[in-house]
């Protein structure tokens, strides 16, 4: 620890007579004797020894302090008991009041042995010495003279430049730095300095390094206040000072300059690296730890949002959104990346009126933490109590219809035409030159129209993800059986630009003022019945609307509007007249509280995390650590109803089935409940339409996280004993779901290329290919082959085009497994024609 005279700054140290350095060397040795012999619940300021030095003027104490330093630095590694009772009793001594001066502090600075040679300092390179505290003398000292000299302020600007690379105390250390250099400085730019391990940090501090030096006090005043972001929320004195140093700066020059930071943190690559840590006992463990910014950083970062929270514009909202989704991106091992900047991105966010809210409506549906989704509906809800509406209709009020027209927005550009279309769900960009078509943006607008073109790009994105945002939210929405006035159902949906495409494709239920209703479908530009036909202007007779569900009419009905939406080649941006519906069973009846239905099932349990999280559940991961007894349910609360749903799951727990973390791999299912205040509902009870979306979620759950849907599952290191689970599974009874796929698969094969070589028998898609005979299931999707019932293992390829199904018209949006389905017949009626080797060696 010894330091060199280049180390440091070579400060004289102070003149102490004979007798007195003999005392205080008796003083220091006391000291040390009771402090390393004193009882446990003994007080180092209860010591006889320390309560004499403390009687003292703060003259002799500030000398007896100059004696601890004195005898730290003559410590050897061996003395480590000694060093950190003289640690101790020199840190007690630096929270009084001490007698010393300027050379006296530079004395201790040099007796503390502060090695700057290396390149990055480590936080614990200064073992015992109280550093902290010593600055916190000399920060009073400092405001007592009204100035420092120069050389103390020397040392403390290597002290700062040194400390800016580092983590952890060593960043207290800095800003406690900074405070001091800062004092009695009026007439100069506040000392500011940022760790430079980051993209961020190098580029603030260029930034201040290439200011005009009229420009930069009142820049280093507000980039100063960042490294203050400490705390969850902003104080109302940080809150008060932002406000300032952004108007003493000017919001534009604020709003565009942190414009281009947030873009930045936004851009800046989280790199994973790969870690070796080997143990004692030759143990090697290999790990990963993913850069993004810097901790000290991360709290900047945090101040630079708070200030733009206040000068937002449509820009900025969607660089926060874009940030947050970053910020909450989940790191295996670790959890969100940067909670801290997420959460101060929602604040601000939260704080922007109904453009923040679209914006926590957006980014919702992209994060799976729980107590964050919770957060951002505390925000939504907060800001429903300032209008005076539910926070289902500020969400409605907070779609940006992004100048479309019923789903469509033309932009010309010199003599081209950019058209904006939302077709069929997916924001597409078409272009025309005096009326003929272009396959691309034209060449030359890059160079002429960029911003133009860069602001189009960004429109069709956002477009997109709200498009996506709100069609899932009108998903989730049937358990609230939510009832509009026909006013705002107009104007928030049926005329909105953007969810006039959602809105056109549903069916909706008219209750009139009478108490009569009618059911309704947008069908070439009228309103039609269930029997195609049309029907009178709604708003002359309605008073609310409905989003129709099947289980509101009878079967024919159903079946009825099914037919409607095929003969008219309609496809649903959701499952409507195609949606599972999940009525009380007798054996339900029986056992009352609860229902088995959906019991004794393994699913892999981060997908089932996804998904539940996804569709609105809470629930937390099992790990081998707590051996899930924190725990074991996913619940969905039902708020409209005064209700809970649960669905119990348990760990499998078998050797090695968890990963690095200690997550477990798998869970078994168990019963759904329905509680209220903690206590079970009978299921009679329960409303039938909440009861059947429940139902379905879970169903939803197992259908797509069960082992039994992956092909793979059985031959790749699958629990040996659950093989008799995955081939039931894999061929065995159909849920709901599977049943709803099979009725669609009977109206639509008949129909398809497959339909000559095709039939729907029992839970399978048969298809009679060139080689074999091939039974799709219509639950899992995998496939037997006969006359033996052979297994073939056919892995689909989920990012593509899959093998032609695309172009096969489905009267509804999002059942990949039926995709999958009609992709493998495909394939396999022209087996003769498969090049794929791993599928040949199978047949």
């Amino acid at each position: 620890m010894a330091a060199t005279k280049k180390e440091v700054l070579d400060v004289p140290a102070p003149t102490i007579a004979n007798a007195e350095f003999d005392e205080l060397q008796r003083v220091v040795a006391e000291l040390v004797t009771q402090a390393l012999s004193k009882s446990y619940d003994t007080k180092l300021t209860e010591l006889t020894a320390y309560q004499a030095v403390r009687a003292q003027d703060a003259a002799y104490q500030g000398r007896v302090a100059l004696a601890l330093a004195t005898a730290m630095n003559q410590c050897t590694p061996a003395d480590y008991r000694s060093g950190y009772a003289l640690g101790e009793l020199l840190g007690a001594l630096l929270r009084g009041t001490l007698g010393l001066t300027e050379d006296d502090y530079l004395r201790l600075f040099q007796l503390y042995n502060l090695s700057f040679s290396t390149a990055v300092p480590s936080p614990y390179l200064w073992p015992y010495f109280p550093v902290a505290l010593t600055l916190a003398q000399v920060a009073r000292f400092a405001k007592k003279q009204g100035r420092l000299g120069q050389p103390l302020r020397d040392y403390l600007g290597q002290l700062l430049r040194y400390s800016a690379n580092g983590q952890g105390d060593l960043i207290k250390i800095r800003l406690k730095t900074q405070e001091i250099l800062n004092l009695g400085g009026e007439n100069e730019a506040p000392t500011v300095a940022f760790v430079e391990g980051d993209p961020f940090g190098k580029q603030l501090n260029q930034f201040l390094a290439g200011l005009d030096p009229s420009a930069l006090p009142v820049w280093a005043s507000l980039l100063q206040r960042w490294q203050k972001a400490t705390t969850g929320q902003p104080t109302a004195k940080l809150r008060k000072e932002l406000d300032a140093a952004t108007a003493a700066i000017g919001p534009d020059t604020v709003r565009q300059q942190g414009r281009a930071w947030l873009q930045l943190l936004a851009d800046i690559p989280v790199v994973e690296q790969p870690q070796v840590h080997e143990y004692g006992n030759g143990t090697v463990y290999n790990y990963s730890t993913w850069d993004f910014v810097t901790e000290s950083n991360a709290t900047v970062a945090k101040g630079l949002v708070w200030t733009l929270q206040t000068v937002a514009d449509r820009a900025l909202i969607e660089l926060l959104t874009t940030l947050t989704a970053k910020c909450f991106r989940k790191i295996p091992g670790k959890g969100p990346l940067a909670v801290g900047l997420g959460n101060a991105c929602l604040l601000a966010l939260s704080q922007n009126g109904l453009p923040g809210v679209a914006a926590l409506a957006r980014v919702r549906s992209k994060i799976r933490q729980t107590n964050t989704q919770e957060t951002i509906a505390r925000y939504i809800a907060q800001e429903s109590a300032k209008l005076g509406v539910s926070p289902a209709e500020v969400e409605d009020m907070a779609v940006p219809d992004f100048g479309l027209e019923n789903g469509r927005l033309e932009e010309p550009y010199g003599d081209y035409t950019a058209t904006l279309t939302l077709a069929d769900g997916k924001a597409e960009v078409q272009w025309q030159k005096a009326g003929k078509p272009l396959k691309s943006a034209p060449t030359a607008l890059k160079a002429t129209h960029a911003d133009e073109l860069k602001e189009l790009k960004a429109t069709q994105t956002q477009a997109q993800q709200t498009y996506s945002t709100q069609r899932d939210r009108l998903d989730r929405s049937f358990v609230e059986e939510r009832r509009m006035p026909w006013p705002w159902f107009a104007q928030y949906y049926f005329q909105h630009g953007l969810t006039s495409e959602l809105a056109r494709r549903l069916i909706w239920r008219l209750y009139n003022a009478d108490g009569t209703h009618q059911d309704a479908l947008w069908v070439d530009e009228a309103w039609h019945n269930v029997h195609g036909q049309p029907l009178p202007e709604p708003a002359t007779s309605t008073e609310t609307v409905q989003c129709w569900h099947p289980l509101l009419a009878q079967p024919a009905e159903v079946l009825a509007w099914r037919e409607l939406l095929e003969r008219h080649q309609l496809r649903q941006p959701l499952k409507q007249a195609f949606r599972e519906v999940y009525l009380l069973t007798p054996p339900e009846e029986r056992t009352n509280t609860y229902s088995n239905r959906m019991a004794a099932h393994i699913l892999k349990q981060h997908q089932f995390n996804s998904l539940a999280k996804l569709r609105g559940w809470r629930y937390r991961l099992m790990g081998a650590y707590d051996k899930g007894y924190e725990s074991d349910a996913a619940t969905l609360p039902l708020p409209v109803h005064g209700l809970k749903a649960e669905y119990w799951v348990s760990e499998v727990n078998a050797d090695g089935e968890w990963n690095d973390t200690g997550i477990y791999h798998y869970v078994s299912t168990d019963q759904v409940r329905f509680t209220r205040h903690d206590e079970p509902v009978p299921l009679p009870e329960v409303p039938p339409l909440a009861f059947s979306e429940v139902m379905r979620d879970v169903d939803l759950f197992v259908g797509v996280a069960s082992v039994g849907n992956d092909p793979q599952w059985r031959d790749n290191s699958g629990l040996a004993q659950f093989r008799d689970y995955w081939e039931s599974y894999s061929f065995g009874d159909l849920g709901e779901v599977a049943k709803s796929r099979k009725l669609a698969l009977e109206r639509l094969v008949p129909r398809l290329k497959i339909g000559k070589v095709s039939e729907i028998k029992g839970n399978f898609l048969r298809v009679k290919g060139h080689h074999h005979i091939y039974k799709i299931h219509l639950g899992s999707g995998n496939i037997l082959m006969e006359p033996n019932d052979q297994y073939l293992c056919i892995v689909p390829d989920r990012s593509a085009k899959t093998m032609g199904a695309s172009s096969v018209f489905l009267p509804f949006e999002g059942d990949a497994v039926l995709s999958i389905i009609l992709s493998k017949a495909l394939l396999l009626m022209d087996d003769d024609k498969i090049t794929d080797q791993t599928i040949l060696r199978q047949l």
